[in-house]
C-alpha cells in the first residue's frame, strides 16, 4: 500500500505553492489561511485538500495535527510578505510581521521531517534580518537549515523574473542531505513571454459560467513546449477579458517600446523575447483596495489579462482564480510560481524518508 505523507500548507492563498507540491507527489492534506477571498477558488482547484480558514497566530501544533489526522511530515508556506517588501512601507509595527514567527513556532511544535518557507527578498535586508533570525531561533536544534537563499522563478523555467527568499529545513534522521548545489543542478533557461502567452492571442470567447468568462484556443499548429504544458485538454480557460482603456491611455501605451516603461502609470511594456518583471499583488479591502500595476502587452496597447499573467507565472489553464480581475491579480501576485515550486518539491520528495514510495514528477 502506497504511503501518503501528511503535508500542511500554511498561508496557502490561492494555492500556487500547493500546485508544485501536488505535481511532486506531496499533496497537502490540509491548507490554512485567513483570507476568504484569496482562497475562494481553493476548493475547486484542490477538492481533495481540506481548507481551514483561521488566524494562524492562534492554533498550536496539536490543533494542526488534529486537522491533519496525525503526525505531520512536511510544512510549507509563505507568511504575509507585505511588511518586508522592498516596494512597501516596511513598518516595524505592521502586525503581519509577527506571522513569520508563528510559521516557525508551528514548525517547532510539529517537528516535521522538512519545512519550506518562502518570502520576499526584503526579509533578508539589514532592517528585517533580525526578525528572520529571531523566528529561526524558535526551531529545535534537530534541523539542518539551507538558507536563507534567493531563488528566481525564471531560473527554473518560468517566463517571469520573481526573486524570492527561501529557507529550507530538514531533520537529517528522516531526510537525506540537501544542498544549494542540488538546487543549482536543476536550474534551467527561462521561458520567454512569447513562449508563454503568444498562443492566447487566437482565443475566442465561448461563454460565461459562474461569473467567469470562458475562452477557447483556436489557433492550429503546435504551441511552444511551455504553453503545451499549461494548456487544458480541450483548449479552454477563464479570465481573458481585455481591459478597455481610454483613447488617451491607448495612445500613451502605443508609444512605449518593448522593455520600456509608461512614464505616467509606470506600466512596463513586455518584450516578446524576454521575461515578465515580477507581477505585483495589489491590496485588499483592509489596505485601501489598490490595484497592482499590470504590464503592457508586447503588441497590443493594453495591460495583460488575468490568464496572460497566470501563464507567465506558470499556472495551468485549468486553474481558476476569481471572477474579478482585481482579486485574480491579487491571487497571482501573492503566489509562488508553480514551476519553481514543483522543482523544489521534486527534490524534497526524493529525500524525505517516505519519498521512495511517492510518485515523483519528472524533472
Amino acid at each position: 500500500m502506497q504511503v501518503q505523507p501528511r503535508i500542511v500548507d500554511l498561508f496557502c492563498g490561492c494555492g500556487g505553492f500547493s500546485l508544485g507540491a501536488h505535481a511532486a507527489g506531496l499533496a497537502p492534506k490540509v491548507a490554512f489561511d485567513i483570507d476568504p477571498i484569496l482562497t475562494s477558488s481553493f476548493g475547486r482547484n484542490y477538492p481533495q485538500t481540506k481548507l481551514v480558514l483561521t488566524d494562524l497566530s492562534v492554533p498550536d501544533g496539536r490543533d494542526i495535527e488534529r486537522e491533519v489526522g496525525g503526525q505531520v511530515d512536511g510544512v510549507f508556506g509563505g507568511p504575509p510578505c507585505q511588511a518586508f517588501s522592498d516596494i512597501g512601507h516596511r513598518k516595524v509595527d505592521d502586525p503581519r510581521r509577527s506571522l513569520l514567527g508563528h510559521f516557525f513556532r508551528l514548525v517547532g511544535e510539529l517537528r516535521p521531517a522538512f519545512f519550506v518557507m518562502e518570502n520576499v527578498k526584503g526579509l533578508g535586508y539589514a532592517d528585517a534580518r533580525p526578525v528572520l533570525d529571531e523566528a529561526l531561533g524558535l526551531l529545535p536544534g534537530i534541523y539542518q537549515i539551507l538558507g536563507p537563499i534567493i531563488l528566481d522563478a525564471a531560473e527554473f523555467g518560468a517566463a517571469t523574473r520573481r526573486p524570492r527568499l527561501f529557507v529550507i529545513g530538514y531533520d537529517p534522521t528522516r531526510f537525506d542531505r540537501l544542498t544549494a548545489d542540488n538546487i543549482d543542478a536543476i536550474k534551467q533557461k527561462p521561458a520567454t513571454v512569447q513562449a508563454a502567452i503568444d498562443d492566447l492571442s487566437s482565443a475566442t470567447m465561448v461563454g460565461e459560467r459562474d461569473g467567469f468568462d470562458i475562452w477557447k484556443i483556436t489557433r492550429t499548429g503546435r504551441p511552444s513546449q511551455y504553453a503545451a504544458g499549461l494548456r487544458s485538454a480541450d483548449g479552454t480557460f477563464t479570465g481573458h477579458r481585455r481591459t478597455v482603456h481610454t483613447p488617451k491611455v491607448v495612445a500613451r501605451f502605443k508609444e512605449v517600446a518593448p522593455g520600456g516603461v509608461d512614464i505616467i502609470g509606470r506600466h512596463p511594456r513586455l518584450d516578446w523575447n524576454a521575461q515578465c518583471p515580477t507581477l505585483r499583488a495589489g491590496t485588499g479591502n483592509d489596505r485601501g483596495s489598490f490595484q497592482s500595476v499590470r504590464p503592457i502587452h508586447p503588441d497590443e496597447p493594453r495591460v495583460l489579462t488575468v490568464r496572460e499573467g497566470a501563464r507567465l507565472q506558470g499556472f495551468p489553464d485549468s486553474f481558476r482564480f476569481h471572477p474579478t480581475v482585481w482579486h485574480s491579480y491579487r491571487m497571482i501576485g501573492n503566489s509562488v510560481s508553480p514551476i519553481m515550486s514543483k522543482a523544489i518539491f521534486s527534490l524534497i520528495a526524493k529525500r524525505i524518508e517516505i519519498g521512495a514510495k511517492l510518485p515523483v514528477a519528472a524533472e
